[in-house]
């Protein structure tokens, strides 16, 4: 498995999931903002197209995603980086994955 992998804006849902998968073996949900709450993005759309407009300090920048960051640690610097809520589940999508433990040993 790799040990990161590099997540612009212009990358595609679809294409960042599959991405996650190979690098870290988990499974990763990735949401868009809607008035009625949060709700799965479409595979199709790219990260900037989803991203939370309501956030006005977050940048539509890149970000480099290590398998030693916590799952914490990733999913808050994936909401400022990016403004997108994302969760790191199991391999087999089944549960979400413990905050506490890194990339790595989720899809371990």
């Amino acid at each position: 498995m790799a040990a990161s992998i590099k997540v612009s804006g212009r990358m595609e849902v679809e294409t960042l999931k599959k991405q996650f998968k190979e690098a870290f073996g988990a499974t990763l949900r990735v949401y868009k903002a809607t008035h009625q709450g949060a709700q799965f993005a479409d595979d199709n759309a790219t990260l900037a197209s989803i991203r939370d407009n309501a956030e006005a300090d977050t940048k539509a920048g890149e970000m480099e995603i290590d398998g030693q960051m916590t799952v914490k640690d990733f999913e808050d610097q994936f909401l400022d980086v990016f403004g997108i809520k994302v969760q790191v589940a199991s391999p087999d999508d089944s549960k979400l994955a413990n905050n506490d433990h890194t990339l790595a040993e989720v899809g371990a």
